[in-house]
């Protein structure tokens, strides 16, 4: 690699670190927009986003998923109930557990009207991408998040959190980390 292209792709790669950082943060604040839209906080309107792709799951297996201490998800649990986003249930395999289920009905109709602008306005900008583009695009993406994941389960390790991975799909991925 000539000196030129070493400055070319050091510009480049210090230009895509600022991109991700904006990107980070403008996808906080709209996820608070959306929260403070649905009256509630982000940490449980991300909760609620988790519960619909995993289906019912425990309290404390939610706490895994965020990180979160068993304390904290209860009290998102209880937001989340007394919104009727989430109902308590017991665990149809166990049935001396209690299960977080969502209540997927209320919860696309009060989230989904709220995705719709952003959906359609990414709609129009993967437009303008042809499909090797978008599976290239799609590809870098899928391994961002797969990076990020990593590096969260990581920090959450260090201070002692346990976490696992959620897909996309709901499935859980990978194992446990302490």
């Amino acid at each position: 690699m000539t000196k030129k292209n070493s400055n070319s792709r050091s510009a480049l790669l210090a230009g895509m670190g600022d991109e991700f950082r904006q990107l980070s943060t403008a996808t906080i604040l709209f996820h608070q927009a959306i929260a403070d839209k649905l009256g509630m906080h982000v940490t449980d309107h991300k909760c609620a986003e988790i519960l619909l792709r995993t289906g019912a799951i425990t309290a404390g297996e939610l706490a895994q998923l965020t990180g979160l201490t068993t304390g904290a998800i209860t009290g998102v649990i209880d937001r989340l109930e007394k919104a009727g986003f989430v109902r308590r249930a017991k665990d149809p395999k166990d049935r001396r557990r209690v299960v977080i289920a969502p209540v997927a009905e209320r919860l696309e109709r009060e989230m989904a009207p709220l995705f719709e602008p952003i959906a359609r306005a990414m709609g129009d900008l993967c437009a303008e991408y042809g499909d090797q583009e978008l599976r290239l695009i799609r590809d870098f993406i899928s391994r961002f998040h797969r990076v990020a994941w990593d590096e969260t389960r990581k920090l959450q390790s260090e201070s002692g959190q346990l976490t696992r991975v959620v897909s996309n799909t709901g499935d859980s991925t990978g194992q446990l980390s302490e």
